[in-house]
């Protein structure tokens, strides 16, 4: 679903100005690329730089990365995404920089430790579910190679490149999202019913759902390694069916 434009107060260093300084020159003056209707002037710094370098670009191969974000998509039946990024430090601490191995190594004691210190992020039963979906993820690792591997077969390793012009026309869910759903709680997935599955399939590239007014949608319509792999493959077999 599109990123909620939130503002909260924050005590950490804010972000500077995005990197990427999107601007154009028209008529000698310079105004900035048109983003995505729900970042706004007044949207948060760490929220608009989300949008502008991480937002919809195709995580490939990078299974903490994309256990990151899923535990944050998770996060925002609870959070909004400014509030998720202010505390971004203080999840990959406590998570160890989500990393799936250690993580599901968590005791009842470092549960209860989570409890205390992370009690402000996120409740127990989110808690928990993170812990018993890193073991899972571990599982789908042995069998699929990576949890990369396994998100992407799902869209044939080729993101799904959406051209809404409008908000409001942006779904939270979909059935391709439900059927990843339904597969990863027949996996022991918990916490990942088809809304929090399209939060994190907009998150991590699976599909971009950027407005198709946005600098960034045409930016974020990049071949993954994945699929230039498949293209190839492709292009490779069709030559040798020619030949034979």
């Amino acid at each position: 679903m599109p990123l909620p434009n939130t503002s909260i107060h924050t005590t950490t260093k804010k972000s500077s100005s995005p990197k990427n300084t999107n601007i154009l020159k028209r008529n000698g003056f310079k105004a900035p690329n048109k983003r995505c209707e729900w970042i706004t002037p007044n949207s948060h710094p760490l929220y608009t730089a989300f949008h502008d370098e991480e937002w919809g670009v195709p995580v490939d191969n990078d299974d903490r990365k994309l256990f990151e974000l899923l535990v944050f998509s998770q996060a925002l039946a609870e959070h909004s995404w400014p509030a998720i990024l202010n505390q971004r430090d203080i999840f990959r601490k406590l998570f160890e920089n989500f990393d799936p191995s250690s993580i599901a190594e968590f005791t009842e004691k470092k549960l209860l430790t989570l409890k205390i210190n992370g009690n402000s992020l996120l409740s127990e039963p989110k808690l928990r579910a993170i812990v018993e979906n890193a073991k899972q993820l571990l599982k789908v690792q042995q069998e699929f190679g990576s949890f990369s591997n396994y998100c992407w077969r799902f869209v044939n390793r080729k993101p799904i490149r959406n051209e809404y012009r409008y908000g409001r026309q942006v779904p939270v869910k979909t059935p391709k999202a439900e059927q990843i759903s339904k597969d990863m709680m027949r996996r022991g997935f918990q916490c990942v019913g088809p809304t929090v599955v399209y939060s994190f399939m907009q998150v991590a590239g699976l599909v971009n759902d950027h407005l198709f007014t946005c600098f960034r949608h045409q930016e974020c319509n990049v071949t993954t390694r994945n699929e230039f792999k498949t293209e190839v493959q492709e292009t490779l077999e069709l030559s040798h069916s020619q030949n034979d």
